[in-house]
């Protein structure tokens, strides 16, 4: 299968310091088995970025350019979702930027978008 036919995935995750602790490591670990056990495993290509910041976000969007992207911590309902600051505590993506932020990066070849939340 050629480069261009691949899939890329970006598997994003967060749990800030001053949040109630996820099992990120046990999902992510999920995820990984699950598609090396599928039979298109060959298909996609999937990248981990753990202790995301709101600008690790928008640069892995960039420079993976996924075509789907799951998103694992902590929701706050309309208020959005949590990454991290710089010193690891909770910094707040509102749904409606975070909603734009999509929009923008679906004309940009994302294709599909899973929050865990």
């Amino acid at each position: 299968m050629s480069k261009a036919h691949i899939k890329k995935i970006l598997v994003l995750a967060a749990n800030p310091k001053n949040s109630s602790e996820l099992r990120l490591g046990e999902e992510i670990r999920e995820i990984d088995e699950g598609l090396r056990r599928s039979q298109h495993r060959k298909q996609f290509e999937m990248t981990f970025k753990l202790a995301v910041r709101l600008r690790d976000f928008y640069r892995h969007m960039l420079d993976i350019q996924p075509q789907i992207v799951h998103f694992s911590g902590h929701g706050i309902g309309e208020d959005g979702i949590a990454l991290e600051d710089e010193t690891g505590n909770v910094a707040l993506v509102k749904a409606d930027a975070l909603a734009g932020m999509f929009k923008l990066f679906a004309s940009k070849g994302v294709e599909c978008v899973l929050l865990n939340a």
